[in-house]
């Protein structure tokens, strides 16, 4: 099962479970009314206060940082554009000789970071990709530093070369670091747990009402349902409906230079 449909169906389960909780607690509030003609239980506002308070802080810093994650791996991709395009340009530095074998492998180490995250979800194509990726930078290196050492090589050129090299390398940790950092699974089911609680005071609270107002139900359930939905979206933007695959374009536009 894809993680698309995971998160679909966690997503249709959590709004179904809003609602349900909240018809719970308007039988428990009707329940209650019926037992006691002094009406609902009083005193209990800095409870539900306290609930919602704790839900929306919640979502908020959840929410805030899975979009501050998913910025920084937008712009992680842009700094690896950046960092393969100026290892390629110092490689004007090294000798004439050595130069085109580096071209080469720069060109293919590059289809390998591009064809890295396609597809996220399989782990084993992912593994292969960056051990592959790992191959071909000790290639690269094992070939820069032989160039580094012919007679016709200057020091100073050869100093920014190796420079270029280690951001370059550097980079992909960063990238790989970067996707493995999510908030525990706990901190979700927290979330949704604290939904439906909400879903319980809500619907106690409205038992005052004869009528059942199902458009308010079904509002509250959709907004909540949607919100976590949309943040556990961008928390896994390699693997969802919500994606961060358009940053790549940067390394496909260095692809069509360095071709």
């Amino acid at each position: 099962m894809g993680f698309a449909v995971q998160v679909a169906l966690f997503s249709a389960g959590l709004f179904a479970g809003i609602v349900l909780f909240i018809e719970l607690g308007r039988r428990l509030g009707v329940s209650h009314l019926a037992r006691e003609s002094r009406g609902l239980t009083k005193g209990a506002d800095a409870a539900e206060g306290a609930v919602f308070g704790l839900l929306a802080l919640l979502i908020a810093f959840t929410f805030f940082g899975a979009a501050s994650r998913f910025d920084d791996r937008r712009h992680l991709v842009a700094e690896e554009a950046n960092a393969i395009g100026t290892a390629y340009q110092r490689l004007d530095l090294l000798p004439d000789e050595a130069q085109p074998e580096l071209r080469a492998l720069f060109r293919r180490y590059l289809e390998v970071r591009l064809a890295t995250y396609r597809d996220a979800e399989n782990r084993e194509y992912t593994k292969a990709e960056l051990d592959q990726g790992s191959a071909l930078q000790d290639e690269i290196w094992r070939n820069a530093v032989r160039a580094t050492r012919r007679p016709d090589a200057s020091a100073p050129a050869t100093l920014l070369v190796i420079n270029a090299l280690n951001e370059m390398f550097d980079i992909t940790d960063t990238r790989v670091a970067a996707t493995r950092s999510h908030p525990p699974r706990i901190v979700y089911w927290l979330l949704a747990g604290l939904c439906l609680v909400a879903g319980l005071l809500v619907g106690y609270a409205t038992s005052v009402n004869p009528d059942r107002s199902w458009l308010h139900r079904f509002v509250f359930a959709a907004i909540l349902t949607l919100t976590v939905y949309v943040t556990i979206e961008i928390e896994y933007p390699r693997m969802g409906l919500i994606r961060v695959d358009s940053a790549d374009q940067a390394l496909v536009d260095l692809r069509e230079r360095l071709h």
